[in-house]
């Protein structure tokens, strides 16, 4: 009683536990929590990194050792940090896939949709921020090459990234920007994560029939509670086995070599959670359409809420939406191998083809929606 009569308990208690949920929710819709599991993970980690960390050049990569062999247990507080956030964009994208899939976003959940490309875009900026502070040979070649691309946004292009950088080059201004906004970034995303609960609790969950369950509801605890928590098992036995057995398997060996500007790696790649966009970047041959085909790939996520108009909300129902799904996610680790692959030929075919099939996906979604609606008429039409 008192969880309901306390002011601020009475919050959690609306979303936690006395919210009414679908009935028929499967272990797909874990990962919504599990991502929250992991914004907590990444908070507790890095701060605790960054009572550690020194953000200039000479001394970066150096303190970084500093954690790995000389702080208690510091060793594992970065692979935590490290791994979890791999897993964190695994959580995101299966999240949004199973979106797309079930119609999440489309009305009345337009601005819960929203409000989660937001929160993605605001990951992979995170994300990359992080991902230079180690300040190895790949963090800095990779925050050189990616800021160079913003040269190519016209006449403003070049002084926006002396901008970025603080300077002529990326050195130590650019190192304390970046690690100024990565410490900040996060508790932005949580406030985020906040409004995407928020707009969650407004209309409810969807389900995978995609009708309304508002005459079929139960409370999210016990039912959900425990359900997530074997989400969470599951979660931490694969985390346990990355950083005991696998710690540098989704890293890259060249970020273990100091950062050196006259030593350029053989092969400069991102993070493989930023590998479907980089390969839509370089399939395009001009420097300025390939960063618009790049920032556009993650902006038309947004468009969906628009675009689709089909009647049916689930792709269990839509077969041709189902087997253009299955295709966009083929396309979608196809151009994860593609990023992964030098700027050489077939890769380059292969990439600009990859690229295509991501957009049509969403362009085509006007056209699939009009003849599955045309087609639902047809045969309510001929059976009336």
């Amino acid at each position: 009683m008192y969880l309901k009569t306390n002011p601020y308990l009475s919050i959690i208690n609306s979303y936690i536990i006395d919210s009414p949920s679908p009935i028929n929710l499967s272990y797909i819709w874990n990962y919504g929590s599990l991502l929250g599991l992991c914004l907590i993970i990444q908070i507790i980690s890095g701060v605790t990194l960054a009572m550690h960390y020194t953000p200039e050049v000479n001394l970066a990569f150096l303190s970084v050792e500093h954690i790995m062999r000389d702080v208690n247990n510091g060793w594992i507080l970065r692979y935590i940090h490290a791994n979890a956030a791999s897993l964190f964009f695994v959580c995101v994208y299966i999240h949004i896939a199973k979106a797309i899939y079930y119609g999440s976003y489309k009305e009345p959940r337009g601005m819960l949709w929203n409000i989660g490309v937001i929160i993605f875009l605001l990951m992979m900026a995170t994300a990359f921020l992080g991902y230079v502070l180690p300040w190895g040979s790949m963090s800095y070649w990779g925050a050189t090459v990616i800021t160079n691309f913003f040269s190519a946004l016209g006449p403003l292009g070049p002084d926006l990234v002396k901008l970025i950088w603080g300077g002529f080059s990326v050195d130590n201004a650019t190192l304390n920007r970046f690690y100024s906004l990565h410490y900040l970034l996060p508790f932005i995303l949580a406030a985020f994560a906040v409004l995407h609960l928020i707009a969650l609790h407004q209309h409810g969950s969807n389900n995978p029939l995609g009708v309304s369950s508002n005459y079929d509801k139960i409370s999210f605890h016990p039912y959900y509670i425990f359900k997530d928590l074997v989400g969470f098992n599951w979660f931490f036995l694969l985390l346990i086995i990355l950083i005991f057995y696998y710690p540098n398997i989704l890293g890259h060996p060249d970020n273990y070599i100091p950062a050196n500007p006259l030593v350029t790696p053989t092969h400069i790649q991102p993070e493989w959670y930023f590998l479907p966009f980089y390969a839509i970047l370089r399939s395009i041959p001009d420097k300025l359409g390939g960063v618009i085909a790049m920032f556009i790939s993650i902006i038309i996520l947004l468009s969906l809420p628009i675009t689709d108009n089909s009647n049916t909300r689930s792709s269990s129902f839509r077969p041709f939406n189902k087997i253009l799904f299955w295709f966009f996610v083929f396309n979608f680790f196809l151009l994860i191998w593609i990023g992964a692959k030098p700027v050489t030929e077939p890769f380059l075919t292969i990439g600009f083809y990859s690229t295509c099939f991501y957009f049509f996906f969403f362009l085509f979604s006007p056209v699939l929606s009009f003849i599955e609606n045309s087609v639902a008429d047809f045969k309510s039409f001929r059976y009336s």
